[in-house]
């Protein structure tokens, strides 16, 4: 059934402003749960903060329980300025654990009853200390052996022990729920990569399929007409006219859809910029290198005079230039040295391409030399038999074990873009360094 351009641009406009909301998505839903990782950040390091003062006061206790012991059994003054510092380390740490201490009525009573506890351990132990120095020893010793310190000592540690566990036992919800944070993280982005992925392929087919039925029309018309002169020059002329509006509505599309997706790019970009994760940052920065690949495609239609064919030479040049640049920017040391041939391909076929190599040469500049500068190169020759073969290698540190780093999720993209092109993908493994080769049909009617 014949499409008509109404419905061309009413279907573009509805998979642009699917591939919009879908992107608003991915931003809201991101921001979201960026607060949440910083609202597990905060609580995480009051929780770490409880722990450390908590078991420094213990310690304290402990080593100003110890001091006291040397002094009344041995009656040597050496043992007084440990107590003195161990006291008044436990004082400050009591004074920052209290701060620490998040309110509750629970936290409160324990709070009150460990500062009573720690005032009177303390009180009971330079009582000790004052009866020893002044030359009391059997007084000191009678205090030492009602074991009252012993009582508030052991209460004490009960009630950090609890103060500890219910730290850690807060770190560890803290932790498990970042972890979650993070997986939907890459789960709505990966998710919402292959929404955006998907509307364009469907705007990019639908503009063509118009082309095409715009060109057998005309093709039709200028068969039925060759007979009469008289209405050939009309009809060549209404012809022409309906060329000039295909055409520049082809135009204008593949304008609007590079426009469209470069506007997507950057807003990847920008989100990729406020994420602080690592692996979510590299997600979106792949996302915006596949669709910064497809877009070049159109811009390349738009500029060009044929909307059916691409010079693979002039985009894929275009492609990698835009991407070594972008590379460095985010700090890759590595270089970039192309060698392509002469070769044209339909529109479909050199988008497959341009991922494919998108995704290769990224994962030469992420993995291939991870602590030293090195050079990825790309190569585009003919072979025989109408065939083609694209190669990206490097001399980095290979993939020794047989798999791809990182996710998958790009090399299960370039099989599916290989397979679209009837093409075979090859991994050679080398002493140093690796080679990805795709070898695929390079006529005009692939």
């Amino acid at each position: 059934m014949p499409i008509s351009s109404r419905f061309v641009i009413g279907s573009s406009i509805a998979l642009l402003t699917i591939g919009f909301l879908t992107l608003l998505g991915i931003v809201g839903s991101t921001a979201w749960l960026a607060e949440k990782a910083n609202i597990y950040l905060a609580e995480s390091n009051s929780a770490r903060a409880v722990r450390t003062t908590t078991a420094s006061l213990r310690t304290a206790l402990q080593n100003a329980e110890s001091s006291q012991r040397g002094y009344l059994v041995e009656g040597n003054e050496i043992y007084l300025a440990p107590y003195d510092a161990a006291k008044a380390e436990a004082l400050t740490q009591f004074g920052h654990l209290k701060r620490h201490l998040p309110t509750s009525p629970q936290n409160t009573v324990i709070v009150e009853r460990l500062s009573k506890i720690v005032s009177e351990k303390v009180a009971e132990m330079d009582k000790t200390i004052a009866l020893k120095s002044g030359l009391d020893g059997s007084q000191a010793i009678a205090v030492f052996r009602s074991n009252r310190g012993k009582a508030l000592m052991d209460e004490a540690n009960l009630f950090l022990s609890s103060i500890i566990r219910q730290a850690d036992d807060q770190l560890e919800t803290l932790l498990n729920d970042q972890r979650q944070t993070a997986t939907m993280l890459r789960l709505v982005t990966i998710v919402g990569g292959l929404i955006i992925v998907i509307v364009v392929g469907g705007a990019t087919a639908t503009v063509f399929r118009y082309a095409w039925e715009v060109a057998r029309a005309r093709s039709e018309l200028s068969a039925l007409n060759l007979t009469l002169e008289d209405r050939v020059a009309r009809r060549t002329t209404q012809l022409t006219e309906a060329r000039d509006r295909a055409e520049l509505l082809v135009a204008e599309i593949n304008h609007r859809v590079a426009n469209s997706l470069s506007l997507v790019a950057s807003l990847v970009r920008l989100q990729s910029n406020l994420i602080t994760d690592q692996h979510s940052r590299d997600a979106l920065k792949e996302t915006e290198a596949r669709i910064l690949a497809v877009a070049s495609v159109h811009q390349r239609l738009y500029s060009g005079g044929d909307a059916r064919f691409v010079d693979l030479q002039e985009y894929l040049s275009s492609v990698l230039d835009n991407f070594q640049t972008s590379m460095r920017g985010q700090g890759h040391v590595a270089s970039l040295r192309y060698e392509l041939e002469p070769l044209k391909l339909k529109t479909d076929s050199s988008i497959n391409i341009g991922v494919i190599v998108t995704e290769w040469v990224t994962n030469a500049f992420k993995y291939a030399y991870p602590d030293k500068p090195g050079e990825v190169r790309v190569l585009l020759r003919r072979l025989l038999d109408g065939k083609a073969e694209l190669s990206v290698e490097d001399d980095g540190v290979g993939r020794h074990d047989g798999r791809a780093k990182g996710t998958g999720l790009g090399t299960r993209i370039v099989n599916a873009m290989a397979r679209s092109i009837g093409g075979e993908v090859e991994y050679i493994v080398r002493g140093s360094g690796t080679v990805a080769r795709l070898s695929f049909t390079a006529t005009l009617d692939s």
